[in-house]
């Protein structure tokens, strides 16, 4: 088993001269630079780019709906890779609000569970085909208020990673920690990100100014 190095990859303007951030996390098998070129689809042109580099190209072993204990110690670690990204966006003087997640697949699970587990008022979260993390959900792990925060949550029907039902799981979770949940799923659609997926996130998560 392993756990993460930092390594950051960043894209578009400083966090000192930045009015908002975006921590992007890629899917099993990609890379930082992955998920960073959805910037030409996203309206992300005064947002700084945070993309952490997960270890074996993987945030975590196993499926993401394997027991928790399986997925460690790469899981926490992963967890502890973005809440330390977190910080140090807080750090340059943004509020949580000015915050924004997005990823894909193993990347979109990582995001939900981390911001579930951390839940406040943040600018937005997309994540693109995930749901929240384990064999089972443990309610006891997420806590907090997301001040209806806006989330992007989507699947494909049938995904071959990601089932509805986890979906359908992880929104009534958010939902209670107080989400504004905006959720998609798209009949017959591969493991893959379409344009109308892109252009909703477009819509209701990055062009939402609060």
């Amino acid at each position: 088993m392993y756990k993460h190095t930092k390594n950051i990859t960043t894209s578009g303007p400083d966090l000192s001269v930045a009015k908002r951030a975006i921590i992007m996390l890629h899917g099993r098998g990609a890379a930082p630079r992955d998920i960073i070129s959805l910037k030409r689809y996203l309206d992300l042109e005064d947002v700084a780019i945070l993309a952490p580099e997960a270890t074996n190209n993987s945030w975590y072993p196993y499926s993401f709906m394997a027991p928790v204990d399986q997925n460690q110690p790469a899981l926490d670690s992963a967890l502890e890779i973005v809440d330390s990204l977190v910080q140090e966006v807080q750090k340059s003087g943004m509020g949580s609000e000015q915050i924004f997640f997005a990823g894909f697949s193993q990347g979109a699970c990582l995001t939900l569970e981390y911001t579930a587990r951390h839940a406040r008022r943040y600018g937005g979260v997309v994540a693109l085909t995930g749901g929240l993390i384990g064999q089972t959900l443990d309610t006891n792990l997420y806590s907090g208020d997301f001040g209806r925060t806006p989330i992007f949550i989507s699947t494909g029907d049938p995904d071959p990673h990601v089932p509805v039902s986890r979906v359908q799981e992880s929104i009534a979770i958010l939902e209670r920690l107080n989400a504004q949940v905006i959720s998609e799923i798209y009949p017959g659609r591969p493991h893959t990100i379409s344009a109308e997926e892109i252009e909703l996130v477009n819509k209701v998560i990055l062009g939402s100014r609060e």
